[in-house]
């Protein structure tokens, strides 16, 4: 099919192709799974955010099949219209109490959380967003949705972020919101949680804080970063997604009763896009009810986690500043990041190159995360092929 209109496509196509940006996916052909089937090669899958390896697990099937049973395939509403079924609420209540919440609200995804949570509580010129440089690209977009102004602050930079808080712009602000990623998706280092909080009650602001790669990943039981920091009923918002640790898809954000009242009547997101189809719910009913009976699952995540980073860092990788199952290996140019992660999946390992713009020029690596479901042969072999791929290509 060709159309003379769509001819500039070609030619974006050709530019992304030069500057080694065009993405084109490799395909999963089994259940998400620590070694996988991906486009028709067993690999030692080091690039699923299912930290749990939960995905694919009996109990969290057959309650999701249980599902579909009782109601159906789909809401096939908004929650405001008839989309809201009793599983939704149920998930809701004991999300909340997860958190250490007064109540939580589900959106469709963690993308979606970050920008109904941004748009509807920043909502006029007199308001003001401040948001860490690494925050998630939900965030960066939930931010330019707002109607107020926003303010970006150096990465973990509390000095900083004082200096925007304290500034007359912030001073006369009606409402002030800081924004932060607990666990930063490319870096795998933590926010300072327990700084910001403080800072942000030292000037009248409140938190927002993004546990996507958190919730059922740290803190007790894996309720996150809040829970990590010693600070439940401390942070005003807990946003977060159920498409990683939940092994299923959307988002949710835990807070007050009364905020959570108002951004199911106000939030776009919420209003104007049908809600989760209940086999969803279901699923991370199971996930976090397996979460809180089996703490062995969470321990395995930490010991595949420590592993693997020793194992790196003994071959002379360069990890960042990763503390958490996010384990960036940094390779520093475009070209060199692809071929490694080329030959890592020649030899039976799936690590995805990351380039800019996700991560700066010169930040360029392959982003890698063990789970609870590999093993320490997995995690052996992996390592192995890392060290054989990174003395060919130079890179150790």
């Amino acid at each position: 099919m060709q159309f003379d209109t769509l001819k500039f496509a070609d030619e974006e196509v050709a530019a992304l192709i030069k500057e080694n940006r065009l993405l084109r996916p490799r395909v999963l052909r089994s259940a998400q799974e620590p070694v996988a089937d991906i486009d028709g090669k067993r690999v030692v899958n080091l690039t699923s955010n299912n930290y749990l390896a939960l995905a694919n697990h009996p109990e969290v099937k057959k309650a999701a099949v249980a599902a579909i049973e009782k109601y159906g395939t789909g809401s096939a509403a908004v929650r405001t219209i008839i989309g809201t079924m009793s599983i939704h609420e149920e998930l809701e209540e004991k999300f909340a109490a997860f958190k250490r919440a007064d109540a939580a609200i589900l959106f469709q995804s963690g993308f979606t959380s970050n920008v109904a949570v941004c748009q509807s509580l920043i909502s006029a010129p007199e308001d003001l967003l401040i948001s860490d440089e690494l925050n998630h690209a939900s965030i960066i977009d939930g931010a330019r949705l707002a109607k107020g102004p926003r303010k970006i602050y150096r990465h973990k930079d509390m000095k900083h972020l004082e200096e925007i808080l304290g500034s007359p712009e912030a001073r006369k602000a009606r409402r002030k919101m800081v924004v932060t990623d607990g666990v930063f998706s490319m870096d795998g280092d933590i926010a300072p949680l327990d700084e910001i909080v403080a800072l942000a009650g030292r000037y009248g602001a409140f938190v927002m804080v993004d546990d996507a790669h958190a919730s059922g990943v740290i803190g007790e039981q894996g309720r996150g970063t809040v829970n990590h920091f010693g600070l439940d009923g401390k942070v005003e918002i807990q946003i977060g997604t159920l498409s990683k640790a939940f092994a299923a898809v959307g988002g949710y954000a835990a807070t007050t009763r009364s905020l959570r009242d108002y951004l199911g009547s106000v939030a776009r997101p919420f209003l104007f896009s049908s809600s989760q189809p209940p086999s969803v719910a279901a699923t991370c009913l199971a996930v976090l009810d397996i979460l809180l009976k089996e703490p062995a699952r969470l321990k395995s995540l930490w010991d595949n986690t420590a592993l693997f980073k020793e194992e790196l860092k003994k071959a002379g990788f360069d990890t960042g500043s990763s503390v958490t199952p996010i384990t960036p290996v940094m390779v520093g140019d475009t070209e060199k990041a692809l071929k490694f992660s080329r030959r890592l999946f020649e030899e039976g390992v799936f690590a995805l190159a990351i380039g800019f713009p996700t991560v700066p020029k010169g930040k360029e690596r392959l982003r890698t995360i063990v789970t609870a479901g590999h093993t320490v042969k997995d995690i052996e072999f992996a390592a192995e092929k890392f060290k054989k791929a990174g003395k060919e290509l130079g890179i150790i």
